[in-house]
């Protein structure tokens, strides 16, 4: 029977507290984020706060959706990572407690979420996006607010712009006014000037009225009668003060939502799918008429049906061939010329023609897909918010660090990837190059293999990200030297068999001046034995495993200038220099793929005289070592301590 344990409710309270500010934070970027796409609607259009608040309220209910995954991957890694770095972890799996045990309350929490966010899509946000994008259209067909500048022309107003050489902000009125109106053609233009002005709206918003004072007023005066006369007569008429009426819609009128009706996003999953048949009923209708029109065309019948165009196109074939530059030479010039420009006309209307329909099915192709894609888009945003817990939660096991610096990097960086995957995907199939389930599910697939090689790793307590182990990785690949660091301990078990220790470093320089003499390390390694006929190279796996014995003996000493010699024992690679790689067939191909062949090759002969140098440098640092304790006695006081 599942029991709710303490552990469960301690992790639940956790991940709950880091999930609402989380959620609020992802959702107040991405409204920010969104804002910057509209901001010039908004600007300068004297929106009143209500429909600010509206225009804001709708726009943040489309966007929980796409929250809530970037909420739960953050707060999962954050939980997970305040755990691991206060060694709360340790002591849950020190209790024989799993990983999955740990996840299992926060598992039922993001399954919920998951619920949670498939209804909000389903219900919630389809009529939300349908007043979001209402008031959008009416914020875009809404004139902008009425604020003239000093010093430039304005054109906020239709038909008219305005030029205000000063404002008196105290009074509201307008000095060195110059006006261009623009009520027809250009022939029709007006130019009106004044010494100083007032501009007020009317009482229902609608126009607005521009009192002039000490002003002129040039206009032209063409009428139909001078049409076809090149001079074009004007009237100037100066005026102490006069009253011209503008046209200046100031209301905001919401705009009618059946334009925006048909939009996928305004739909539920059951509205989508039975408008999905009623589209493909539709445009089979219409693809079965242009279909019947084209046979028409070619075979001149009246109408088609399957077998009968068949059943047309094998007769076609059947026909015998002629030489159309026949049949035209034995024609006449003019009847070349009538039917060449007969035939270029009707070419041209069937393309006109063709153009037409292409644009027609290639638009209820385009719907078609959109509905498809936003009905998978309720089920993929919900299951992604259960793969971003697979993927917090593990990697925060992983990494253990709390707070909001790495997890905030991880989860910008995994929502950066996921984004880009279906982006990518949702264009390249909703233009029609790849198919919709195979543009809707590139994210998961990607995703998917993710959480589950994260949640294995974090199971078995991988060290998939403890940078020491992948610097060395990087480190041995591009062949940079690891440095020795032997430190003198405090507590020593045993002391050191100086020695056994100085007879074997004799020998070893007497086996490293065999070596030399019979290997010639400097000389250009044979192409032939390095890719096609290796020999392993023992003797130096032998010399390799007596230096790293040695080592470790005298790495118990207690005299500083042995620990400081053994920190000059460079570290050996005792195969890097024989072969690139450990399997035969590896090397063959890399020999017959000559660009990688060379460099492999030049890489090892590289390794080769680093290995006489670090052969001379083990020799020369034997001889410190035995000199140092032969001087000091140390081998002797080791013998009189065993006595």
């Amino acid at each position: 029977m599942f029991r709710i344990k303490k552990l469960d409710l301690f992790i639940a309270k956790q991940f709950g507290l880091l999930f609402l500010g989380t959620f609020l934070i992802s959702q107040f970027v991405l409204m920010m984020q969104f804002l910057w796409r509209y901001i010039d609607e908004l600007i300068g259009k004297g929106l009143t706060m209500d429909v600010m608040a509206q225009f804001f309220w709708y726009m943040g209910l489309t966007l929980v959706p796409q929250a809530l995954p970037l909420a739960i991957l953050l707060s999962s890694l954050i939980t997970f990572g305040n755990l691991g770095e206060s060694s709360e972890l340790t002591a849950i799996k020190a209790a024989g407690i799993s990983l999955l045990q740990a996840f299992r309350s926060l598992i039922v929490i993001s399954v919920a979420i998951c619920a949670t966010s498939f209804y909000f899509q389903n219900v919630v946000a389809p009529s939300a996006y349908l007043k979001f994008a209402q008031l959008l259209i009416s914020m875009k067909q809404k004139s902008p607010e009425l604020e003239i500048p000093e010093g430039i022309f304005y054109d906020g107003i239709p038909n008219s712009n305005i030029y205000v050489q000063k404002k008196d902000l105290t009074t509201g009125k307008l000095y060195g006014i110059m006006i261009y109106r623009m009520t027809g053609s250009y022939e029709d233009q007006a130019i009106i000037l004044a010494d100083s002005g007032m501009l007020q709206a009317t009482a229902e918003k609608k126009h607005l009225v521009m009192t002039l004072w000490s002003g002129e007023w040039f206009e032209n005066m063409r009428s139909q009668e001078l049409a076809g006369s090149a001079s074009v007569p004007y009237r100037r008429e100066s005026f102490v003060s006069k009253r011209i009426v503008l046209d200046f819609d100031g209301d905001f009128n919401p705009t009618d939502a059946s334009s925006i009706s048909n939009d996928a996003r305004t739909k539920s999953l059951m509205q989508i799918r039975h408008d999905l048949d009623s589209m493909k009923m539709g445009y089979d209708s219409i693809g079965r008429v242009y279909l019947n029109d084209d046979m028409r065309y070619v075979y001149h019948m009246p109408r088609l049906t399957a077998k009968d165009s068949t059943r047309a196109i094998k007769q076609l074939a059947g026909t015998p061939e002629y030489d159309i530059d026949t049949v035209m030479a034995r024609m006449t010039i003019a009847d070349r010329q009538r039917a060449l420009s007969n035939t270029l006309t009707d070419v041209r209307q069937r393309t006109t023609d063709i153009d037409f329909k292409s644009f027609v099915t290639d638009d209820g192709d385009r719907s078609i897909r959109l509905h498809q894609m936003y009905s998978v888009d309720k089920f993929l945003l919900s299951l992604v918010c259960l793969i971003f817990f697979f993927i917090g939660a593990p990697l925060g096991a992983i990494i253990r660090k709390g707070g909001l610096g790495v997890p905030v990097l991880i989860s910008v960086l995994v929502f950066i990837l996921y984004y880009t995957l279906d982006s990518t995907g949702f264009r390249m199939a909703r233009g029609g190059m790849w198919t919709v389930w195979f543009g809707k599910a590139m994210a998961p697939a990607v995703l998917i293999p993710m959480a589950a090689f994260f949640t294995y790793k974090a199971s078995n307590d991988s060290v998939v990200f403890n940078m020491d182990v992948w610097r060395n990785v990087i480190m041995r690949m591009l062949g940079l030297r690891v440095k020795r660091s032997i430190f003198r301990k405090e507590v020593i078990i045993s002391d050191p068999d100086y020695r056994s220790d100085v007879d074997k470093l004799k020998a070893m320089s007497a086996s490293i001046d065999s070596y030399e003499s019979h290997h010639r390390l400097k000389r250009a390694p044979d192409w032939l034995k390095v890719f096609f006929k290796y020999n392993p190279d023992h003797e130096m796996e032998r010399l390799n495993d007596e230096l790293e014995e040695v080592i470790e003996d005298l790495s118990n000493s207690k005299d500083r200038k042995v620990i400081a010699l053994l920190n000059c024992y460079p570290v050996l690679s005792p195969k890097a220099h024989t072969r690139p790689f450990e399997r035969r067939w590896l090397n063959i191909v890399t020999a017959i793929i000559v660009p990688l062949g060379l460099f492999f090759y030049f890489r090892m002969w590289r390794y080769r005289l680093r290995l006489a140098r670090d052969l001379a440098a083990i020799k020369e640092t034997n001889d410190e070592l035995t000199a140092h304790i032969s001087k000091n006695g140390l081998d002797n006081e080791q013998e009189q301590k065993q006595q």
